[in-house]
């Protein structure tokens, strides 16, 4: 095992990167920088399919934000009780950013990032990470999606995967390729659709 298994304090990925101004934010785990990759990029393909299907445009996410929930992965908790001070700043500091600019769209990817802005947002009760099971996420999802509303931002969680193979992983949940394709056709159809649907009120989305 390499010397950089040991130290858990190591940052993995920048903390930002992108424009706070563009609506769609991304917000990671630390320790898992590769779902910008690997989900987000497939999700993406579907949303960009479904708009030019539409507006013969697509969606310019040169300046996407995509943020760190935490700047440090040894931070990360992974139980209700062990969300130290460390934590609590990096919450009431995104907080702050959240209420500066307003982003319409709050794309989170995992448990643990999704437990982080209901903690922003003060939703009760707080649930540790590994409440956030793959199926409840999926509900969490659909309700998300149900609730959207262009004029406050909406909070969607996605799955954190880590594709081994022709496997993806979500905690100790697999899926075949063909299942996960199914999912980032279905979540990537449905917030192409509320985007579509809200259009109009997204005019520096588009490529000119």
């Amino acid at each position: 095992m390499s010397s950089l298994a040991f130290n858990k304090y190591i940052p993995l990925i920048e903390r930002e990167s992108g424009e706070k101004a563009y609506p769609i934010w991304l917000l990671i785990n630390p320790k898992y920088p590769t779902v910008v990759h690997d989900i987000w990029r497939h999700v993406l393909d579907v949303i960009q399919d479904k708009v030019y299907r539409e507006l013969h445009t697509r969606i310019d996410t040169t300046n996407i934000y995509v943020r760190s929930a935490v700047s440090d992965c040894g931070i990360v908790p992974n139980t209700l009780n062990w969300w130290g001070n460390e934590v609590a700043t990096e919450i009431k500091l995104f907080r702050d950013i959240i209420l500066e600019h307003n982003p319409k769209i709050l794309i989170s990817f995992g448990a643990f990032p999704y437990e982080f802005v209901r903690r922003v947002y003060e939703i009760t009760p707080k649930k540790g990470p590994k409440y956030w099971a793959t199926s409840i996420l999926k509900d969490e999802f659909e309700l998300s999606i149900e609730k959207f509303d262009i004029n406050t931002t909406n909070r969607i969680p996605l799955l954190r995967r880590v594709i081994e193979s022709d496997k993806f992983l979500e905690t100790s949940n697999y899926f075949s390729r063909s299942t996960s394709e199914k999912y980032f056709h279905h979540v990537g159809t449905m917030i192409a659709e509320k985007i579509l649907e809200n259009k109009d009120s997204l005019n520096n989305l588009w490529i000119n």
